[in-house]
């Protein structure tokens, strides 16, 4: 474990607006010339980057300098294990003011190459996490590594397409981005505005995962693990072998009510195995890194199960489901964020699934 006589915490930018403060992740020091001489190398790279791209927005008609330079600041991210990083997205739904950042992601350094987790609600969001990644390190980014269909996680894909990267998902990923690609692009229009929305590809996989993969990316070896249907029918959780580090998509929500979109009951067999997975520390879909993941685990599953007893009770009685979307659930509201954003969604799909048992 990291222990706090030897951290220092990551990045001089600001970071972006939140739904509420989160706790500060730190980053492991280290004495060694080297590595701080490589630390200087990425932040004089990073400023002469920062530099160029502000005399060409200054050089574009109609383009509002100061504007552009704030969108396109390096996200603030935090090295939570050595050579893993995450930025910490707002709890809040994806709008044209956060400019999608509604989710965590991160990347993973090897010797050789990066790994990145998720790329973000938009393409800008990808281009400020591309940004954070050249302030570290100029290895070449061989994986983009989506751990699930929502546009939080898959917006930002386009910021990453590039000669010799590689996208992976789920062997399920490409079927949902074709059922689903166009609606979301479509919807998210109107939530994101035709500037953001304009720049996002849908960009399916080309490495996929139909059980459990092994990728390389030099002297760092990441497994890749393909789940049964819960939050949805193409999750994708990324284990780090070198630090025990588990990046958990939306299996994991931390202050975030969960949301299904694929099954409560495969939700919940799905908690029972990560539960029992062999990881220090665990990075959410949504909320901070928790300091007792298996905590949170117990949080999410006491949702669910308590969410799907009580479905199963009101169809037993036959309660219809209009009345059910509004009174199931909420003992719970005190414990989560956006909970009226998602309850009646997730009553409606357990309800649907559980009424045919």
């Amino acid at each position: 474990m990291i222990g706090k006589s030897n951290i220092r915490p990551v990045g001089s930018f600001p970071p972006p607006r939140s739904f509420e403060p989160f706790p500060v992740v730190w980053l492991a020091n280290s004495d060694g010339l080297a590595e701080r001489a490589l630390r200087v190398a990425g932040l004089v790279t990073t400023i002469f980057a920062q530099g160029l791209l502000s005399f060409a927005l200054m050089l574009l008609p109609g383009t509002s300098w100061a504007q552009e330079q704030k969108a396109l600041a390096p996200f603030a991210i935090s090295e939570i294990a050595p050579g893993v990083y995450v930025h910490i997205g707002n709890i809040d739904l994806m709008t044209e003011a956060n400019q999608g950042d509604a989710a965590n992601v991160g990347f993973i350094v090897g010797d050789d190459a990066v790994a990145v987790v998720d790329s973000g609600g938009s393409a800008r969001e990808g281009a400020r996490l591309l940004a954070a990644i050249r302030g570290v390190t100029p290895k070449p980014i061989r994986y983009v590594i989506n751990t699930h269909i929502h546009p939080d996680h898959i917006f930002g894909n386009a910021a990453f397409a590039q000669d010799g990267t590689i996208f992976v998902g789920h062997r399920n990923l490409p079927r949902a981005m074709t059922a689903r690609g166009e609606y979301y692009l479509k919807a998210f229009r109107v939530v994101l505005g035709d500037v953001l929305i304009d720049e996002v590809k849908i960009i399916p996989p080309t490495l996929l995962v139909d059980n459990e993969m092994q990728i390389d990316l030099g002297r760092r070896i990441l497994t890749l693990k393909a789940w049964r249907s819960g939050h949805t029918d193409n999750d994708l959780t990324v284990f780090d072998n070198t630090t025990s580090t588990l990046f958990a998509g939306d299996l994991l929500f931390v202050g975030h009510l969960p949301v299904i979109d694929g099954s409560i009951r495969g939700f919940l067999a799905d908690l029972d195995v990560l539960q029992r997975t062999a990881a220090e520390r665990v990075v959410p879909g949504h909320g901070p890194v928790p300091s007792d993941w298996r905590g949170a685990v117990d949080d999410e599953r006491r949702y669910l199960e308590g969410l799907a007893s009580e479905v199963r009770s009101l169809i037993v009685q036959g309660v219809p489901l209009t009345k059910a979307a509004r009174e199931a659930g909420q003992s719970e509201r005190s414990r989560w964020k956006l909970f009226d954003e998602y309850s009646s969604r997730n009553v409606i799909a357990a309800f649907g699934e559980l009424e045919w048992e």
